[in-house]
């Protein structure tokens, strides 16, 4: 939300869950969907003797991921135990870090294809690893109103990576976390699946605003229980809002009356935020090194080949394809979005009809349409790169009009033959040039009204001779017989 009144101040806690097949301190399997309680052992519910041993894959996907965001590598990180009780925490503590995280001092950038915001670097206070908690699961939708614990998320692997308060609007705090999402899954570090839980928002949001006492600021408020960045953007322009109408009847102000950090939970149902308790502070968790698992050591040189190993990254990718290829940055945004498959069948197809535009159109309208209303993936999909390239240069050297490419397109697709083979199943030919020409010239001889109206400026007058070519011939070029119509009138 945005108002003259005041300054939005966001920024946000993303928790990725990493993707290896065991836990990050044990050798249970992180996989989703078992029977509840199936996936645990003494060390990942806290039995008294039970040692943790980090998982260095866990360890191996946060350092690539701090990589890519540009964050400074500490040689030295550690283990502490962040301490609280909630039924879902069986040890009575969960293993983070605290003071020495693996990473700090990056940045993200984001950007808005349609100018909403003008683009910025969200800078990355930190991105560490912790374990999970269980999850607790209420059955009040069944009339009992009593809860369940299920442990098997006990000890997953997650990379906490937290913003500063650099957004100042839903709309760029939703496009910070597409970009987050978007990266990770080019890093392949983890699925991303919000509904498994795999990736969870936390916000912190407050409003400054200008007063004729000074600039104040609203008690910053964390947000939770957002599932989906839908959900993100709504739950910030609400809060905003809410904050807003709340400062104006009481004027609370940051350290004044009421001023206490607090965490609400975003009811998607009524699309309001409600309260849920006030927001710990550091010092209430009682943070110290864990005893049992020893610090990390992360050698520089180690860093480096992490980072040359990376492969190429979404920024990277959109500022070569619209270089190269001369496509707007909405284009090469939708076709990054698709995935790294995916832009690897754009730059193919581009490359085999030699125009980038018209390779971007194609797969933003009638690829992306198809593999939708299939349920394929590019992956899977039957016309492949080359032979779509093979299309869509006849297209440019006019071949095939538009109309008659989508034939041949929808046939390819349904009957995997070749443009060849398609192209001759749907009768069609390309028309002689001179035949063309001499098709053409009997239609002006007939229509001297239509030549009459082109003469005098009206050209949309010109449709009715492509109508009258197409019903003759249906492999007519509509814009061959427009261009050889126009010309032999421009002699008359």
């Amino acid at each position: 939300m945005t108002h003259d009144a005041f300054q939005t101040i966001i920024g946000l806690e993303v928790h990725v869950q990493l993707q290896t097949q065991t836990k990050l301190f044990c050798r249970c399997s992180t996989a989703f969907g078992a029977p509840p309680n199936t996936q645990t052992c003494p060390v990942c519910i806290g039995m008294p003797g039970a040692l943790p041993v980090m998982n260095g894959k866990a360890y191996q996907l946060a350092l690539r991921t701090a990589v890519a965001l540009h964050c400074e590598i500490p040689r030295f990180t550690k283990w502490d135990r962040k301490q609280y009780y909630y039924p879902d925490l069986p040890k009575g503590y969960q293993i983070s870090q605290f003071d020495l995280p693996m990473s700090q001092n990056g940045h993200l950038a984001i950007s808005d294809p349609s100018g909403v915001f003008e683009p910025k670097k969200v800078g990355i206070i930190r991105a560490h690893l912790e374990d999970d908690a269980g999850k607790s699961m209420h059955d009040e939708a069944a009339s009992k109103a009593d809860s369940r614990i299920d442990l098997n998320r006990t000890g997953t692997p997650l990379l906490e990576i937290v913003s500063e308060p650099d957004m100042r609007s839903a709309a760029e705090a939703r496009a910070y976390l597409s970009e987050l999402k978007l990266l990770l899954m080019y890093l392949d570090v983890s699925d991303c699946n919000m509904q498994e839980g795999s990736l969870r928002v936390d916000a912190n949001i407050n409003l400054h605003l200008e007063t004729s006492h000074g600039k104040v600021a609203t008690p910053i408020v964390e947000v939770k229980n957002m599932n989906s960045f839908r959900a993100v953007e709504r739950a910030l322009s609400y809060e905003a809002g809410r904050q807003f109408e709340l400062w104006e009847e009481r004027h609370i102000q940051l350290g004044g009356p009421g001023g206490h950090k607090t965490t609400r939970g975003w009811d998607d149902e009524v699309q309001v935020t409600r309260p849920q308790r006030e927001k710990e502070e550091s010092s209430d968790y009682r943070y110290f090194p864990d005893p049992d698992l020893v610090p990390v050591i992360t050698e520089t040189d180690h860093v480096e080949e992490v980072r040359r190993n990376l492969d190429e990254l979404p920024a990277a990718i959109r500022k070569r394809l619209e270089s190269k290829y001369k496509i707007t940055s909405y284009d090469t945004d939708v076709i990054v979005n698709q995935g790294r498959d995916f832009v690897d069948f754009y730059v193919t197809v581009a490359e085999s009809c030699g125009d980038g535009k018209r390779a971007s159109n194609w797969l933003q309208q009638d690829v992306l349409r198809t593999l939708k209303e299939a349920e394929l993936s590019i992956e899977e999909f039957p016309v492949s790169a080359d032979s779509l390239g093979d299309l869509l240069n006849r297209v440019s050297a006019g071949d095939l009009d538009n109309s008659r490419a989508k034939d041949v397109f929808s046939r390819m697709f349904n009957e995997q033959e070749s443009v060849e083979e398609a192209m001759s199943a749907l009768g069609i030919v390309k028309v002689d040039t001179s035949a063309l020409e001499s098709l053409c010239r009997e239609l002006v001889t007939a229509n001297p009204k239509v030549v009459a109206d082109v003469q005098e400026g009206k050209s949309q007058a010109i449709g009715a001779l492509i109508g009258q070519a197409r019903k003759q011939n249906s492999n007519a070029n509509p814009a061959e017989v427009k261009r050889i119509c126009l010309k032999i009138i421009a002699s008359l």
